[in-house]
This record gives structure tokens, sequence and C-alpha cells, in this order.
């Protein structure tokens, strides 16, 4: 595989692109974007329970084969958590506001708290059952998907939408790599301890975890901040 030595790294930076892209074109979106961006980073060290289990790709200096931990995951978890906290607002033009003091105290916010909390307390025990952890991943993030909506209903548009709009772009990104380096997923994903289920040569896995990313990430920020998003009033 060495040939594909350097692909991670270069797949991982490339999210960096629109990342940077979103941040220099929308001022409004930065504060979002920072704050999902630095809070998703250190999920990229959870990569010792993905490798070799899901997939086990070359990295810099070999230490995803030799520790399980990459440099990669860190920049992949960066770039994606901004982009996803802010891709469904900067595509349908809107903005953020505060959502109002006394809404707040509204009898179903009673769960804000474990709303958010849930998919990161959920997925290590769904880890512990007997099925790959993409599994428990997906699983927790739809789960946290479902609980933000029931504790904030204003956030399902987003929700839905921002899951497609981000396994889109993730997609565009899934495609890029099977071009530039042929080969990899089938090398890299551990394809045999998968559902077998492709969408062309993409894993069904891979995808589904791109949609309920998505899925989550789009109102992370709003829910735990106490915004929504509002159409951007023209002049």
């Amino acid at each position: 595989m060495r040939p594909y030595h350097y692909v991670w790294l270069i797949w991982s930076a490339g999210f960096l692109v629109p990342w940077l892209v979103l941040y220099w074109a929308f001022p409004v979106h930065r504060r979002a974007m920072l704050w999902a961006s630095v809070f998703m980073a250190p999920f990229g060290l959870t990569e010792p329970l993905f490798v070799p289990e899901y997939w086990n790709p070359p990295s810099l200096f070999d230490l995803a084969w030799r520790t399980g931990f990459d440099i990669e995951s860190i920049i992949f978890s960066f770039a994606i958590g901004g982009i996803a906290a802010v891709l469904y607002n900067v595509i349908t033009r809107r903005s953020l506001v505060a959502v109002p003091e006394r809404e707040r105290h509204h009898e179903r916010h009673r769960f804000h708290y474990f709303a958010l909390a849930l998919p990161f307390a959920l997925f290590p025990i769904l880890y512990f059952l007997p099925w790959n952890p993409i599994y428990a991943g997906i699983a927790a993030m739809i789960a946290g998907a479902v609980a933000n909506v029931l504790c904030r209903p204003d956030l399902m548009r987003n929700t839905l939408i921002g899951g497609l709009l981000f396994l889109g772009f993730y997609t565009v990104f899934l495609t890029g790599l099977e071009w530039t380096a042929p080969g990899y997923i089938k090398q890299v994903w551990n394809l045999k301890a998968l559902s077998g289920v492709a969408i062309a040569v993409f894993p069904l896995e891979e995808l589904l975890f791109g949609f309920c990313f998505g899925l989550f990430w789009t109102g992370v920020y709003e829910h735990f901040t106490w915004h929504r998003s509002s159409p951007v009033r023209a002049g």
C-alpha cells in the first residue's frame, strides 16, 4: 500500500480548502465554524476505535498502523465539523438569531442537555455490541439527531436538509478520492467486515456516515448556543 502513503493526508487536508473558502466568504458564520471545528477536532483521537476494524489507512509516520492514532484524523474532524455546522445556512442563505429567553423555558427544554449529550453517552455503550464500530457511530448520530429535533422541533428542516447536503458534499470528496487514487477504497476499507453493499465503489457505511454526520452536526451549534436560523433579510 506504499503508493497510497500520503493519500489520507492529502484527502483530509483537502477538506480544509472548502473550510477556508466558507470562512473567508461568509464572515457571519465564522464564529459557528470555529466553535464547531474546535469542538469536533478532538474526536479525531477516537481513530483507534476504528483502526483496523473499519479501515486501516496508511498515515503520516505510519502512526495509524503503529498506534491507531494519526494526525490526519484530527485535520479531517476539524474541517468537517466546521463545514457541516454551516453548510445548510450558507446554501439556504440563512443567518443565526438568538432563541428568545422566554422560549428557552418551554417544558421540552428540560431535556436540552440530555439531547446534546445523548450520542456521546450512547456511543461507548453501542461500541461493545457485536458489530463493526462504524455502526455504533451511525446509530449514535441518528439518536442524537432525533433527540435534537424532539427538543428543538424548529431544527427539523435544518437537520434533514443538512444531512442530505453534507452527504452530497462528502460524496464529491469520495469521488475525488477514488478518481485520484484508484483502488484506494478497496485497499484501505475493511470491506469484509461490512455489509458488502456499495453504491458505485463507495461502501454504504461510508455514505451513511456522511449523511448521519450531517443530520446530527447541522444543528449542534444552534442547539448548544440557543440560536436558530432565519432567512437573511434583503437590504
